[in-house]
């Protein structure tokens, strides 16, 4: 009995020993980590103030710039290879005309992107403003 109540204490005094020396690890890594810079969107926002520029809230209500866009989305959507970037591109659909903007993670991307959206709505009726952002 005596036995047991000694591995039970030398237990609590090892284990306190690990935690409190990795709580100090993890605040010395902390500490050396430099903050992430501040996100800066300031040339892509003056880009969407010019007016001559489609924007998400310009998209056309009527019926088939929608179905357009839904079907669009749909088939970035289900495309599993392609990266959160180009699952949230933006799709801009006016009078059967769609502009494509927003980041994507290569050139292969962008393509897809372009190709999926020019299947729906015809290759001459796409505008691409896509950006290629690599990973860091």
């Amino acid at each position: 009995m005596k036995d047991t109540r000694n591995k039970r204490l030398l237990g609590l005094v090892f284990g306190g020993f690990l935690l409190g020396s990795s709580a100090g690890l993890l605040a010395q890594d902390s500490a050396t980590q430099q903050p992430a810079p501040a996100a800066d969107n300031t040339k892509m926002n003056q880009r969407n103030r010019n007016s001559n520029e489609p924007t998400a809230d310009q998209q056309k209500d009527n019926r088939s710039d929608r179905e357009i866009t839904r079907q669009i989305r749909q088939s970035i959507i289900k495309d599993k290879s392609l990266s959160t970037y180009a699952h949230n591109v933006k799709i801009i659909s006016q009078n059967g005309i769609v502009t494509l903007r927003g980041p994507v993670r290569s050139e292969e991307e962008k393509k897809s992107v372009e190709a999926k959206a020019s299947q729906v709505a015809g290759e001459s009726k796409v505008t691409s403003e896509l950006d290629v952002k690599p990973k860091n």
